[in-house]
């Protein structure tokens, strides 16, 4: 579905439910898309997806030696 952005100011609540329902909704101005509005597919990861697949180090949480900080910091020279 089409509507100008004086439509969706006017009335978002019924644009807003037309995509809850799964429409598509294509806002123009000056007979120019600027935005498409559209339900999200929800997908879910499933939880172990890269078991195996890498091992997190056991120094992992530990601190950052300091001339690793400083050149975040950019107090390297």
């Amino acid at each position: 579905m089409n509507v100008t952005v004086d439509e969706m100011e006017k009335h978002p609540g019924e644009y807003l439910h037309r995509v809850l329902e799964g429409e598509t909704v294509v806002v123009f101005r000056n007979d120019r898309a600027v935005a498409e509005i559209r339900p999200l597919v929800q997908t879910l990861r499933p939880i172990g997806l890269a078991a195996g697949d890498f091992v997190v180090p056991d120094d992992f949480d530990d601190p950052l030696p300091v001339d690793l900080l400083d050149q975040f910091e950019g107090k390297c020279e």
